[in-house]
């Protein structure tokens, strides 16, 4: 199979297949007598695997450690486990920052009256550096 009927294949693009093999995600796919890559079933399981890891958001650093890990048979599941937990942490900090985020933009889209006023809560905000949650902003104060 050649690049755009992997790429077809796999909801991924050439661009990202090619980007996989220099990056060792994928080994480097043999070439037809004409120069074309080829891939075999093998070679879409793996980036099919690769795809739906990014799909949950590990980074191509985690990526490459799952994809040892599912290589090894011998592995502990331990070892993916400890690995998905790291992940959720992580996916769980970035929600609450991403949540404090959203309420700090709420608040201050709340407090703009948006007339014809030159006056912006919202730009005052961003001047002043807030980024917090209703609770307490970056700059020490409330909103």
């Amino acid at each position: 199979m050649n690049i755009g009927q992997a790429a077809k294949h796999t909801g991924l693009s050439a661009k990202m297949i090619r980007y996989y093999e220099s990056i060792d995600l994928l080994p480097r796919a043999g070439r037809s007598e004409s120069g074309y890559r080829q891939y075999s079933a093998n070679d879409l399981h793996r980036l099919a695997f690769i795809k739906r890891a990014r799909d949950l958001g590990f980074s191509l650093e985690e990526v490459g450690r799952l994809l040892e890990l599912w290589q090894d048979k011998q592995r502990a599941s331990a070892d993916v486990k400890a690995l998905a937990e790291e992940h959720i942490a992580e996916l769980e900090r970035k929600i609450t920052e991403m949540s404090a985020l959203r309420d700090t933009l709420v608040e201050l889209a709340n407090s703009c009256q948006g007339n014809d006023r030159p006056d912006c809560p919202i730009l005052k905000g961003i001047e002043e550096g807030v980024s917090c949650g209703a609770a307490k902003c970056a700059h020490g104060g409330t909103l």
